[in-house]
């Protein structure tokens, strides 16, 4: 029974219930698992060990699609973790991308016209009932309106609210520990509720809509939906349709390498102008939220979860290229209370500076040669080594109690983008595309070779 077709697990006992057996049932299933290996050869353990991981990870991913919520949203972003997770828990989490169990058609209409008082027939021309795609927080159904326009229509699951305030209350009290530590500040836990409970309120990601395709009008390779706002409400949101191919479907067919690098460079290019233009982020690179046409353009949806920027994008990056730490103690103290928030202990904050100097001579070369070309394929020298001082980087964050909640969705944004390009296997340049948006050229297509 999952959350939209029962009662069970919108409360905290019986969402609880789940996530805990689930828990219980996987520590069994290791113990047995471990048990076994004492009467297995050294040969057999390692297809052991791979059906093991593969029967753990599919229970997982069903039991959190069936879930939804919060804990479906944490799979979902934890399927990104390339440099974390083995390959067959990211291929099993991977499927939450794409399709989750869509409530029944009966209980989406009655969804819809609790909040807008008719049926969905009653206001569509045509309005299908079957949702082609469904996520952790709600659905989305093709319809047309009375004048003949193609619109998708987002109905929100029943009872999603109290789902993500009980989830949090339950982590909460799991993490308590941590918190009174200080590993996990208790404001890192208010931080990624707010944000989602924001998510639910679709008035509020309308505004965002309307703000982003206004302030991302100059890139002319980007659509995103407009808004009918008669036709929606804080839990029903109606949007022009966007066409194109999803992002697996554009993986599938294999497109040719300059293809996949404009693709790559178009994607940065949104990234950073949003950090530097619109002190504002999409938050949720999310492979779904993306569509793509044959000629490169791009439509952008899904726009519930955006962070507002407080720091100055710009200020930050000229303190990596110039390494402002150097300057002197005062500009030391600027530019890490910019990385981790004015909040954290200079003393503190400071004893990270060998790993930021390591990732600034990286990602931030000086030098006549300083053009910084990433390459995104599997064996890239340059992707190891930063996924190496991000380990080295993110030990000393937690052993010294530096987390900032102000980046938990900036964090997740990043690590959402860098999913994207790994994936599509592309060489960019990010000086180029740095030299654009702080310049503010015209966007379009890099010089391809």
């Amino acid at each position: 029974m999952g959350l939209v077709n029962g009662s069970q697990n919108t409360s905290t006992v019986g969402r609880g219930f789940r996530i805990g057996k689930l828990g219980f049932s996987l520590v069994g299933s290791y113990l047995s698992y471990q048990a076994q290996n004492l009467f297995l050869g050294e040969a057999q353990q390692p297809q052991r060990q791979l059906r093991f991981q593969q029967k753990a990870s599919r229970r997982v991913r069903q039991e959190l699609g069936a879930l939804k919520g919060p804990v479906m949203k944490l799979g979902q972003m934890l399927s990104m973790q390339t440099d974390i997770l083995p390959e067959e828990t990211l291929r099993e989490l991977a499927l939450l991308q794409m399709q989750a169990p869509g409530m029944h058609p009966s209980l989406a209409r009655a969804q819809f016209k609790s909040a807008l008082g008719k049926f969905p027939e009653d206001l569509f021309r045509h309005f299908d009932p079957e949702p082609f795609a469904a996520a952790s927080l709600g659905q989305v159904h093709r319809a047309l309106t009375r004048s003949g326009q193609k619109v998708a229509v987002k109905i929100q699951y029943p009872a999603i609210r109290s789902a993500i305030e009980n989830d949090f209350k339950l982590l909460r009290s799991a993490t308590l520990p941590t918190q009174l530590t200080g590993h996990i500040p208790a404001a890192l836990l208010d931080e990624i509720q707010r944000g989602l409970l924001e998510e639910t309120d679709y008035v509020h990601e309308a505004d965002n809509l309307d703000f982003f395709r206004n302030g991302l009008s100059g890139l002319a390779y980007l659509t995103i939906p407009t808004v009918h706002r008669e036709l929606s409400t804080d839990r029903v949101l109606t949007m022009s349709f966007i066409e194109g191919e999803t992002f697996a479907d554009l993986l599938r067919r294999k497109p040719p390498q300059a293809f996949r690098d404009m693709i790559a460079f178009r994607l940065l290019e949104m990234f950073e102008t949003q950090l530097e233009r619109l002190k504002a982020l999409h938050a949720d690179h999310h492979p779904g939220n993306y569509l793509f046409q044959p000629d490169g353009s791009i439509g952008l949806i899904d726009f519930g979860c955006v962070k507002r920027i407080s720091f100055d994008q710009a200020e930050l990056r000229r303190g990596y290229q110039q390494r402002a730490w150097r300057e002197s103690e005062a500009a030391a103290r600027r530019f890490l209370s910019l990385v981790y928030g004015p909040r954290v202990p200079y003393a503190r904050a400071r004893r990270t500076l060998p790993f930021l100097e390591r990732w600034a001579d990286v990602v931030y070369p000086q030098g006549s040669t300083a053009d910084l070309i990433v390459d995104y394929s599997a064996d890239s020298k340059l992707l190891a080594k930063l996924k190496q001082i991000g380990i080295d980087h993110w030990k000393r964050i937690l052993q010294d109690k530096l987390i900032n909640p102000e980046f938990a969705f900036l964090v997740r944004a990043d690590q959402g983008l860098i999913y994207l390009l790994r994936e599509l296997g592309a060489t960019v340049n990010f000086s180029e595309v740095w030299r654009r948006v702080s310049a503010a050229l015209p966007a379009g297509q890099p010089a391809l070779s």
